[in-house]
């Protein structure tokens, strides 16, 4: 299970939400690219960048400093998430040498675009889905709609998704502790691996989440938990890779 540092892009900073709310945040960094070095030092094996102003605008607004750190770092894979909406976005991303982009809004708005997305650009797409209380969320979470995410997931099934990044809302930036329930059954209702998000806050969490990795859940996003240093990113991939190890031996 990857241990993935998060890098959420505000106005050309480093910030991180409470419960995705932008006018909650916390800036960490104005250099998003040298926050990228400090976890790349720390044994980063991939990054999950956000841009929040474009998860709201419905388009790219901190690509210039996605193109930066993809350029600083061409051997470290990278996924996107904000703002896409379509193919001409992702194939912009893939160029300027980002791995995966995240499909959040339009995946739930236009189900069918993730299909498209997944031909045009196969091994490429990630689904993000976002849920208070199970139901997905939208623009930002502004919206909250009455689909169920575990029912979503299963639509995307045969389209080729890399992975779905299934974040609990109301654990996200709370330092709460993930979801881990809601975690496990999001893994359990399709085929497609899971990247755990939201609530993370400790060595426990990443225990907690690595011992159900069998059931398929393949990372765990933490952002808010290494930048106040309630989780040690290295500490963490280990455990994740010795409890890996451990069940493969045993």
């Amino acid at each position: 299970m990857l241990i993935i540092p998060a890098i959420d892009l505000k106005d050309g900073a480093c910030v991180r939400l409470r419960q995705g709310l932008m006018e909650d945040s916390t800036v960490f960094s104005d250099d998003p690219v040298a926050m990228a070095a400090r976890w790349v030092a720390a044994g980063a094996r991939r990054l999950h960048l956000v841009d929040l102003n474009g998860a709201f605008a419905g388009e790219p607004v901190n690509a210039e400093v996605v193109t930066a750190i993809a350029a600083a770092y061409p051997q470290l894979p990278i996924q996107i998430g904000g703002g896409i909406r379509d193919l001409e976005t992702i194939e912009h991303y893939l160029r300027a040498g980002v791995n995966y982009v995240i499909i959040g809004t339009k995946a739930v708005k236009e189900p069918a675009f993730v299909g498209r997305a997944c031909r045009a650009f196969p091994g490429k797409v990630i689904v993000g889905l976002d849920a208070k209380d199970g139901l997905v969320a939208t623009d930002g979470w502004a919206e909250v709609s009455e689909l169920r995410a575990t029912d979503l997931a299963k639509r995307f099934e045969g389209d080729g998704v890399s992975a779905i990044v299934y974040t609990d809302i109301a654990r996200d930036g709370m330092m709460q502790g993930v979801n881990l329930q809601a975690t496990v059954s999001m893994a359990q209702a399709s085929s497609i691996p899971v990247i755990a998000s939201g609530g993370i806050t400790n060595i426990n969490d990443i225990r907690a989440l690595a011992e159900q990795a069998a059931q398929g859940i393949c990372g765990a996003i933490t952002g808010r938990a290494i930048y106040e240093g309630t989780l040690d990113l290295a500490a963490a991939q280990q455990l994740s890779d010795q409890i890996r190890n451990s069940g493969a031996t045993s």
